[in-house]
C-alpha cells in the first residue's frame, strides 16, 4: 500500500494559533510555571534512599552483589550515593546486563530503527513527538509498518498532536486502514481530548520498542529534517535544510522492560484501543555489562525525575561533567550547581548551538555565559549545524541520553524519556563523540566574550531583560 505523495492540507486555525505559542511558552517557562524545589526533594529522598538496588536478568541482586558490581565498574563513593538517591527519584531500579550503542545523527539512527522494525517478530511500539513518513534508502516507514502488520507483527503508534501537526492526516488514516493501531497524544482539539485537556502538556518522548528486547530512545524525531546534510560542512542559516546534530541510544537487554512500561502507561492514559500485551515483557537474558535505568518524566508526577537526578549527579561529580544540550535555558538551581562544580575543580564543559529553531533560547542561553565562564565552565558553540542533542557524561562512568532539554518546558510541561547508563563503555562512546564535536565547535572564552561587538553586547543584555519583563507581567 503506497503512502507517498500525500498532499499536505493547510493548517487549521487552531494549529496556526500555535505559531504564537513559543514566545508565550518561554515567558511561562522562565518563572510563571512553578519549577519544583530540587533541594527539598533531594533532602526528602536522602534519608530513606539506602543502597542502590540492582536487578539482574534473573531477578534482584543482594546488597553485597550490588556493591561488588558497582565496585567492578569503578563507581566512586560519591556515585554510589548518587545512585541511591536517583533510585528513590526514578522509582526504577538499576538493571544489569545491557548492551548499548550510541547512534549519531539521523543516518545511524534511522538505519538502526528500520533494521529493528524489519527484524521484528512479535510487536513494534513507536512513540514520537514528531512522526513523519520518512523514506530511508528507498523504504517508507508507513509501508514497512503496514507490511509488518501483514506478517503478523502487532504495530502500535503514539504521536504528539502538536509535534506532528504538519504531518498529513492521510498518513495516519492509511496506517489505521492498514491495521496499525494509532493514538494521538493530547489532541489539540479539546473536543477530542482523551483525558483532562491541557494544551501546554506535550509528549516530547522519542521511543521505539521491538519485541520487548530492544529499545531506541533519544532526541531524534522521525522527521525528514534529519535527512539533510546541506549544512554539515558549514551551510547557511536555512534551518530546514541545515544538518541537525543529534544523539540516540540503542539498548538491548532487561532494561527495555522499563521503556515498554512507559509506552503502555501513555497508551492507557490516552485510552488507546485494547492491545494484547502478552509477549511485551519477555525474559531477556543479559546482553552486555552496562547498568541502566529509565527516567520517565511527566508533569503528572510531583517529582520531575530527570531534573532532580541530573542536579544530584552534577553535585556528586568528582572529575568531569560534559553536557551537550539544544535548548540551554536552565533554572537557577542548575546554573548554581554547574558553576559550583566548576569552582570545585571539576572539568565542566558545555556544548550548545549558535543557531536554533527557537532563537529566543539562544538569547537566554548567552545571558548566562558571563557567570559560567567566571566560574570556570568551558563553553563551546557549534557552527554550520543545528545542535539538537541532549547528552551528559560524568566521571567517565555515568551517562544519560534522552529527550529532555535543560529548559523549564522539559521540567514543567513535557513528558520526556531519558536513559541513564552506568558503565565505562557507554561513557567512552559518548566522550569520543563529544570530543569530535568540540573539535568542530568554537570555544567561547571570557576574554573573547568581553570583546564581542557592542551591538551584540546590547542585544545580549537587553533582550533577556525584555523577555523577563514580559513574563513577569503575565
Amino acid at each position: 500500500m503506497k503512502i507517498a505523495g500525500v498532499q499536505q492540507k493547510p493548517h487549521s486555525l487552531l494549529q496556526r494559533l500555535w505559531i504564537l505559542l513559543p514566545l508565550l511558552a518561554v515567558c511561562l517557562l522562565l518563572s510563571c510555571a512553578a519549577v519544583p524545589d530540587a533541594d527539598r526533594i533531594l533532602a526528602e529522598k536522602k534519608p530513606d534512599a539506602g543502597p542502590a538496588r540492582i536487578v539482574g536478568a534473573r531477578g534482584p541482586l543482594t546488597a553485597e552483589q550490588s556493591k561488588e558490581l558497582l565496585k567492578d565498574i569503578g563507581a566512586s563513593d560519591a556515585l554510589r550515593r548518587h545512585l541511591a538517591i536517583e533510585q528513590a527519584v526514578a522509582e526504577n531500579p538499576l538493571v544489569a546486563g545491557n548492551a548499548t550503542r550510541i547512534l549519531r545523527d539521523g543516518e545511524e539512527t534511522f538505519s538502526a530503527i528500520f533494521k529493528a522494525i524489519k527484524a521484528a517478530r512479535h510487536h513494534v511500539n513507536i512513540e514520537y513527538y514528531i512522526l513523519e513518513n520518512i523514506n530511508h534508502h528507498g523504504t517508507e516507514l508507513g509501508e514497512l509498518l503496514i507490511r509488518k502488520h501483514r506478517e503478523g507483527v502487532a504495530v502500535n503508534m503514539i504521536y504528539d498532536s502538536f509535534g506532528s501537526s504538519k504531518t498529513p492526516p492521510e498518513f495516519f488514516d492509511r496506517l489505521k486502514k492498514g491495521g496499525v493501531r494509532v493514538v494521538e497524544y493530547n489532541p489539540m482539539n479539546p473536543l477530542e481530548a482523551k483525558k483532562e485537556y491541557s494544551l501546554m502538556e506535550r509528549n516530547h518522548r522519542k521511543i521505539l520498542v521491538v519485541d520487548g528486547n530492544l529499545a531506541i530512545v533519544g532526541g531524534i524525531n522521525l522527521s525528514k529534517t534529519y535527512q539533510s546534510s546541506a549544512g554539515k560542512s558549514g551551510g547557511g542559516d536555512d534551518l530546514e535544510n541545515a544538518y541537525w546534530r543529534d544523539t540516540d541510544i540503542e539498548v538491548r537487554g532487561p532494561v527495555v522492560a522499563q521503556v515498554q512500561k512507559l509506552f503502555l502507561d501513555h497508551w492507557q492514559s490516552q485510552k488507546g484501543p485494547k492491545i494484547d500485551t502478552d509477549g511485551f515483557f519477555p525474559k531477556v537474558p543479559a546482553q552486555g555489562d552496562e547498568l541502566a535505568r529509565v527516567l520517565g518524566s511527566t508533569p503528572e508526577k510531583e517529582v520531575p525525575r530527570y531534573y532532580v537526578t541530573l542536579i544530584s549527579a552534577i553535585r556528586n561529580a568528582q572529575k568531569n561533567v560534559w553536557i551537550s544540550n539544544a535548548y540551554f535555558v536552565p533554572t537557577d538551581d542548575q546554573i548554581e550547581d554547574i558553576c559550583a562544580a566548576a569552582r570545585a575543580g571539576v572539568d565542566v564543559r558545555l556544548l550548545v548551538p549558535d543557531k536554533s529553531d527557537a532563537n529566543i533560547a539562544i538569547v537566554m542561553q548567552r545571558s548566562h555565559y558571563k557567570d559560567l565562564l567566571k566560574a570556570g565552565v568551558r563553553i563551546y558553540e557549534t557552527h554550520g549545524i543545528v545542535l539538537h542533542s541532549k547528552t551528559v557524561t560524568i566521571d567517565g562512568v555515568w551517562s544519560v541520553v534522552g529527550s529532555s532539554n535543560l529548559d523549564q518546558r522539559s521540567v514543567v510541561f513535557n513528558d520526556e524519556v531519558d536513559m541513564v547508563v552506568v558503565g565505562e563503555d557507554t561513557a567512552a562512546q559518548l566522550e569520543k563523540i563529544y570530543l569530535q564535536d568540540l573539535a568542530e565547535a568554537e570555544e567561547i572564552t571570557l576574554a573573547k566574550w568581553k570583546k564581542r561587538p557592542v551591538t551584540r553586547k546590547f542585544k545580549d543584555f537587553f533582550l533577556p531583560i525584555w523577555i523577563k519583563t514580559i513574563e513577569s507581567s503575565l
